[in-house]
Protein backbone atom coordinates (compact mmCIF):
# COMPACT_ATOMS: atom_id res chain seq x y z
CA UNK A 1 0.00 0.00 0.00
CA UNK A 2 1.21 3.25 -0.98
CA UNK A 3 1.64 6.24 1.69
CA UNK A 4 0.94 8.90 -1.30
CA UNK A 5 -2.95 10.11 -0.79
CA UNK A 6 -5.83 9.30 -3.04
CA UNK A 7 -5.50 12.68 -4.21
CA UNK A 8 -3.44 15.59 -4.74
CA UNK A 9 -4.76 19.53 -4.95
CA UNK A 10 -4.20 20.81 -8.83
CA UNK A 11 -5.54 24.43 -8.33
CA UNK A 12 -8.64 26.19 -7.76
CA UNK A 13 -10.36 28.30 -10.15
CA UNK A 14 -12.68 31.52 -9.93
CA UNK A 15 -14.91 31.16 -12.89
CA UNK A 16 -17.07 34.49 -13.70
CA UNK A 17 -20.56 33.71 -15.53
CA UNK A 18 -23.39 35.21 -16.71
CA UNK A 19 -27.02 34.28 -15.24
CA UNK A 20 -28.85 31.69 -15.99
CA UNK A 21 -30.59 31.38 -19.28
CA UNK A 22 -33.28 28.81 -19.98
CA UNK A 23 -33.40 26.39 -23.24
CA UNK A 24 -36.67 24.95 -22.51
CA UNK A 25 -37.87 21.46 -21.36
CA UNK A 26 -36.93 17.86 -22.96
CA UNK A 27 -37.92 14.48 -22.58
CA UNK A 28 -34.81 14.16 -19.66
CA UNK A 29 -35.73 17.81 -17.54
CA UNK A 30 -35.32 21.21 -18.19
CA UNK A 31 -32.24 22.52 -20.06
CA UNK A 32 -30.12 25.65 -19.52
CA UNK A 33 -26.95 27.64 -20.33
CA UNK A 34 -24.77 29.66 -18.20
CA UNK A 35 -22.04 31.77 -20.65
CA UNK A 36 -18.42 32.07 -18.84
CA UNK A 37 -16.76 35.98 -18.66
CA UNK A 38 -13.50 34.89 -17.88
CA UNK A 39 -12.01 34.41 -14.41
CA UNK A 40 -8.44 33.19 -13.05
CA UNK A 41 -6.98 30.23 -11.50
CA UNK A 42 -4.10 29.16 -9.36
CA UNK A 43 -2.73 26.08 -8.06
CA UNK A 44 1.05 24.55 -6.70
CA UNK A 45 2.15 23.06 -10.92
CA UNK A 46 -0.14 26.04 -12.98
CA UNK A 47 -1.96 29.10 -12.80
CA UNK A 48 -3.31 31.75 -14.88
CA UNK A 49 -6.68 32.92 -16.40
CA UNK A 50 -10.13 31.57 -17.29
CA UNK A 51 -10.95 32.88 -21.22
CA UNK A 52 -13.97 34.06 -21.64
CA UNK A 53 -16.28 32.21 -24.82
CA UNK A 54 -16.97 28.94 -23.22
CA UNK A 55 -20.48 27.79 -21.63
CA UNK A 56 -21.96 25.57 -18.94
CA UNK A 57 -24.82 23.88 -20.22
CA UNK A 58 -27.18 22.63 -17.51
CA UNK A 59 -29.99 19.69 -17.61
CA UNK A 60 -32.58 19.82 -14.10
CA UNK A 61 -33.69 16.39 -13.89
CA UNK A 62 -36.93 15.27 -13.18
CA UNK A 63 -35.39 13.95 -9.99
CA UNK A 64 -34.05 17.04 -8.92
CA UNK A 65 -30.76 16.50 -9.94
CA UNK A 66 -28.83 19.09 -11.92
CA UNK A 67 -25.78 17.95 -14.59
CA UNK A 68 -23.71 20.26 -15.61
CA UNK A 69 -21.62 20.40 -18.98
CA UNK A 70 -19.88 23.13 -18.89
CA UNK A 71 -16.79 23.20 -22.04
CA UNK A 72 -14.09 26.23 -21.69
CA UNK A 73 -10.38 27.03 -22.14
CA UNK A 74 -8.02 28.29 -19.83
CA UNK A 75 -4.77 29.75 -20.32
CA UNK A 76 -1.54 29.80 -18.42
CA UNK A 77 0.68 32.04 -17.00
CA UNK A 78 3.20 31.05 -19.59
CA UNK A 79 0.78 31.03 -22.46
CA UNK A 80 -0.20 27.27 -23.00
CA UNK A 81 -4.16 27.02 -23.94
CA UNK A 82 -5.69 24.01 -22.33
CA UNK A 83 -9.35 23.24 -22.94
CA UNK A 84 -11.46 21.96 -19.69
CA UNK A 85 -14.24 19.63 -19.76
CA UNK A 86 -16.09 19.71 -16.74
CA UNK A 87 -18.92 17.29 -15.88
CA UNK A 88 -20.77 17.57 -12.68
CA UNK A 89 -23.60 16.39 -10.95
CA UNK A 90 -25.58 18.58 -8.23
CA UNK A 91 -27.44 16.77 -5.75
CA UNK A 92 -29.33 19.87 -3.60
CA UNK A 93 -31.34 17.49 -1.54
CA UNK A 94 -27.82 15.65 -0.32
CA UNK A 95 -29.01 14.72 3.55
CA UNK A 96 -26.04 16.36 5.19
CA UNK A 97 -25.06 19.16 2.60
CA UNK A 98 -25.09 20.19 -0.67
CA UNK A 99 -23.08 17.55 -2.76
CA UNK A 100 -20.88 19.24 -6.21
CA UNK A 101 -18.95 16.31 -7.69
CA UNK A 102 -17.09 16.62 -11.45
CA UNK A 103 -15.19 14.29 -13.28
CA UNK A 104 -12.54 17.13 -15.08
CA UNK A 105 -10.71 16.34 -17.96
CA UNK A 106 -8.42 18.36 -19.97
CA UNK A 107 -7.04 19.09 -22.99
CA UNK A 108 -3.52 20.12 -23.42
CA UNK A 109 -0.51 21.04 -26.11
CA UNK A 110 2.53 18.74 -26.14
CA UNK A 111 5.07 19.35 -23.96
CA UNK A 112 4.98 20.86 -20.52
CA UNK A 113 1.33 20.45 -19.69
CA UNK A 114 0.84 17.36 -21.42
CA UNK A 115 0.68 15.44 -18.22
CA UNK A 116 -2.78 16.80 -17.87
CA UNK A 117 -4.04 14.80 -20.73
CA UNK A 118 -2.42 11.39 -19.08
CA UNK A 119 -4.38 11.68 -15.42
CA UNK A 120 -8.02 11.28 -14.06
CA UNK A 121 -9.24 14.72 -12.47
CA UNK A 122 -12.10 15.06 -9.98
CA UNK A 123 -13.59 18.40 -8.61
CA UNK A 124 -15.83 20.08 -6.65
CA UNK A 125 -18.04 23.64 -7.21
CA UNK A 126 -19.30 25.98 -5.47
CA UNK A 127 -21.46 29.12 -5.67
CA UNK A 128 -19.99 32.72 -4.83
CA UNK A 129 -23.46 34.19 -4.72
CA UNK A 130 -23.85 36.59 -3.82
CA UNK A 131 -20.73 38.17 -3.44
CA UNK A 132 -19.86 37.70 -7.01
CA UNK A 133 -21.58 36.10 -9.83
CA UNK A 134 -19.14 33.18 -10.53
CA UNK A 135 -18.25 29.82 -9.04
CA UNK A 136 -15.46 28.19 -7.35
CA UNK A 137 -13.94 25.38 -8.71
CA UNK A 138 -11.18 22.95 -6.86
CA UNK A 139 -9.87 20.28 -9.05
CA UNK A 140 -7.51 17.17 -7.89
CA UNK A 141 -5.43 14.83 -9.54
CA UNK A 142 -6.65 10.77 -8.62
CA UNK A 143 -3.29 8.93 -7.97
Amino acid sequence: MSDKPFCDFVYEAIVDIEDVQSLGQSPTGQRFIVNILGGEFNGPLLQGKVLPGGADRQLLRPDGIKELDALYEIQTDDGAFITVHNQVIIDMHSPHQRYARSVVKFLAPTGKYEWLNRRVFVGDLESQQPTRNAVKIRVFQVN
